[in-house]
């Protein structure tokens, strides 16, 4: 079992959570050239080292946050609240669109 050290309600078991991706820099979308705008879509570095990636806490608080986490050992180094919504309307609350909305 892995746990995960949400920020809001402490450690849960990896069940718990959605897995939401590497934190990435978006490119502006009006001035992206489609070659680079794939790329921020589809390919992401795999690394097998530290990574910096964003979960969503479905079955807890319903928020996202942000987890430097050794893809290998799965060793957590550091939980944050992410530095931007890591998908469009997020916006400041952390929680995911469907949260927000009520739903």
């Amino acid at each position: 079992m892995m746990l995960l050290p949400c920020i809001y309600c402490g450690p849960r078991n990896a069940d718990e959570f959605v897995y939401a991706g590497e934190e990435l820099d978006q490119p502006d979308p009006g001035t992206t050239q489609p070659t680079e705008w794939r790329r921020f879509l589809y390919v992401r570095a795999n690394l097998a080292d530290w990574t910096v990636e964003h979960w969503y806490h479905r079955a807890g608080c319903r928020r996202y946050f942000t987890l430097e986490r050794h893809t290998v050992r799965n060793e957590i180094r550091a939980s944050r609240r992410p530095a931007a919504p890591p998908w469009p309307g997020d916006g400041e609350s952390g929680q995911s669109p469907d949260a927000q909305s009520g739903s």
